[in-house]
């Protein structure tokens, strides 16, 4: 049974960081790409920043220059760091992956950006 463990979500300041990490643990194998998504009350669910697993990284506008994603192949692990944070940043943050099989979501971590 596959995982996704997220950690590292809280409350700041803004124009504080955080940096969130999430671990696939399980038999998962040949993990293809793997994202960060986020949702804020009353919204939809929106792409933060994808990475591939050669490396190639992509970001929502709202947060290029601010958040950079990256990857531990060999410890199946995804992080995003988080600065410059804003109050429209709060949400809950979720980590997804996919490979050839299927796809898999973390459970969402709160990350809460005071004014």
């Amino acid at each position: 049974q596959v995982q996704l463990v997220e950690s590292g979500g809280g409350l700041v300041q803004a124009g504080g960081s955080l940096r969130l990490s999430c671990a696939a643990q399980g038999r998962i194998l040949s993990i293809n790409d793997m994202a960060w998504y986020r949702q804020a009350p009353g919204k939809q669910r929106e792409l933060v920043a994808r990475i591939s697993s050669g490396g190639s990284t992509s970001y929502a506008d709202s947060v290029k220059d601010r958040f950079t994603i990256s990857r531990d192949n060999a410890r199946n692990t995804v992080y995003l760091q988080m600065n410059s944070l804003k109050p429209e940043d709060t949400a809950v943050y979720y980590c997804y992956a996919i490979n050839f099989r299927s796809d898999y979501w973390g459970q969402g971590t709160q990350v809460t950006v005071s004014s």
